[in-house]
């Protein structure tokens, strides 16, 4: 069920109960095989597969939220960069909107790890203006799935970008938007700092690829996305 397709009487009769589910993305750089809107494509995807799990008649969904934080590549061209001041806010008056229609579960559903510190502000506001139950998934639950299919090392722990992960993401949920003919393997050098000071990506590495694009599979995104749904359905209850 979406909200954007539905009428006055619709949305005033059926919103009350539901699970808001809210897909949050970005508008940024992926390389050359990967769209701008990857990361709004992903969310998306995930959303219409939690429906599925739960039913169009346990959940509603709202348009996607297409922009989000990227700092880290906001010089890039076609790049969007909302700030976390005002990220935060929007969010919670989202939330608010839903929370007067009757939800009382909602879930920010997160394909663009930019994007946690503004959401985890927002749900502490939400918190304190209602009693709505709110979470924030980011793929929950991936990692186990990561480290038992995907063979490339990865060239920052914390960090995954266009590369085997994401591109497999894409594979599996979107794949008439992936171009594997450009696929590149990229491992950029990190400077000794990078962890304890603010260092965009751009002075890293040109094209925005972070790891080897060209390992990724349909596969391996299904055995992650999977195991991503069915933890985040199980969280829901």
């Amino acid at each position: 069920m979406r909200l954007d397709e539905m009428n006055q009487e619709r949305a005033a009769s059926e919103l009350a109960g539901k699970i808001a589910l809210l897909p949050i993305g970005a508008t940024e750089c992926h390389g050359n095989h990967l769209p701008l809107g990857t990361d709004s494509f992903l969310a998306q995807g995930l959303c219409a597969k939690i429906e599925e799990r739960l039913g169009s008649g346990r959940c509603v969904v709202l348009p996607c939220l297409p922009y989000g934080q990227v700092w880290s590549l906001r010089a890039t061209p076609g790049t969007v960069d909302i700030p976390d001041a005002v990220l935060t806010p929007f969010l919670t008056s989202i939330a608010m909107s839903m929370y007067r229609a009757g939800v009382r579960k909602m879930a920010f559903v997160n394909a663009h790890v930019g994007n946690c510190n503004a959401i985890k502000a927002a749900m502490r506001e939400i918190y304190a203006q209602c009693d709505m139950k709110i979470y924030a998934f980011t793929y929950p639950g991936a990692e186990a799935e990561i480290r038992r299919v995907c063979t490339t090392k990865r060239p920052h722990g914390a960090y995954f970008h266009a590369c085997e992960i994401e591109t497999s993401y894409m594979l599996y949920l979107c794949p008439e938007r992936v171009d594997m003919s450009r696929a590149i393997c990229q491992y950029p050098q990190f400077p000794a700092d990078f962890d304890v000071t603010p260092i965009p990506w751009t002075q890293i590495m040109d094209t925005a690829v972070l790891g080897d694009a060209t390992a990724a599979t349909a596969q391996k995104g299904k055995a992650i996305i999977d195991a991503v749904v069915e933890n985040i359905v199980s969280l829901l209850g």
